[in-house]
């Protein structure tokens, strides 16, 4: 994509954290954004700022974990500019403890349907578009460095390993297509985000959740990974590299390349033929001690 100004982009997850610093660094470069979240004060919120920073901004309510919502924000977008160049499939959640055994069947529904499903619904309704209108689009998905690596929370593990695999198939599949559609996925460290207080918009249908643990060990660690968050690289530079990355026609994303180190021990483990190991990220050793 040679120039952005007056593109237009669908971003989900948009009310806060790194959608909205997509839509930050998005609005900077000129283009328009539709922004789409389940938090409707939160989502009018973002909006009213962009607005007031000189963005041009539309708003669409919907949960992506329900196709039928997903469907009804691609014809909303469209509708409302006529053609769309950007999808961000960002909105996600955790939930979930450890051990994975302890986690509910409405854990895994939550995580995996807006988490994994949720990109899955946005390449359905999404695609097509794109497809047919043959001019150069993208398409960015939001998974985690949690999905490259083992040893993390094994609900939101799983969902980001699936959009991290999702998404390399689709990107060889439109290589191999020679399609107008090119694709990031974006693998992010931590971020100051609400990730960790997503359970205030977890569906009531879905309200069965595991209890959290409490042994020293797990109240240390939650505590290091609330520091770590809260402590994260800001959202707009997060943005700022997607766009770099829109630009460049670059897949993978990485935010925190200093993670890559326990990439690397997965892979040398799967490589040489070992069982898994954890590979501590940096600094957790010292939430571990303090747990002892």
């Amino acid at each position: 994509m040679d120039s952005f100004d007056g593109k237009v982009a669908v971003i989900t997850g948009a009310a806060s954290g790194i959608g909205l610093g997509m839509a930050q660094a998005f609005a900077e470069a000129g283009i328009r954004v539709v922004l789409s979240d389940v938090e409707t004060d939160a989502l009018d919120g973002a909006a009213h700022a962009l607005r007031a920073a000189g963005a041009d901004v539309h708003t669409v309510v919907a949960d992506v974990s329900d196709p039928e919502q997903v469907q009804r924000l691609a014809h909303a977008a469209l509708n409302r500019w006529g053609g769309i160049d950007i999808l961000c499939n960002n909105a996600g959640v955790g939930a979930g403890t450890m051990p994975s055994w302890h986690s509910t069947l409405d854990d895994w529904h939550w995580v995996l349907g807006v988490n994994l499903m949720g990109v899955v619904h946005g390449i359905r309704s999404f695609m097509p578009i794109l497809l047919k209108q043959g001019t150069p689009a993208h398409i960015v998905n939001t998974a985690s460095m949690a999905g490259l690596s083992a040893g993390g929370n094994p609900v939101y593990g799983a969902s980001k390993a699936g959009v991290v695999s999702l998404s390399e198939s689709l990107y060889l599949e439109l290589q191999r297509s020679r399609s107008n559609v090119d694709v990031s996925l974006l693998c992010p460290g931590f971020v100051a985000t609400r990730i960790l207080s997503a359970e205030r918009n977890r569906p009531a249908t879905l309200g069965d959740a595991s209890a959290p643990a409490s042994s020293p060990l797990a109240q240390a660690m939650k505590q290091w990974f609330n520091e770590q968050v809260e402590q994260g690289l800001d959202p707009l530079a997060v943005g700022r590299q997607v766009l770099g990355a829109i630009r460049e026609r670059r897949f993978y994303v990485f935010t925190h390349p200093e993670w890559l180190g326990q990439v690397e021990h997965r892979m040398q483990n799967l490589l040489q033929g070992r069982n898994p190991s954890a590979s501590p990220l940096p600094g957790m050793e010292e939430a571990l001690r303090r747990s002892r």
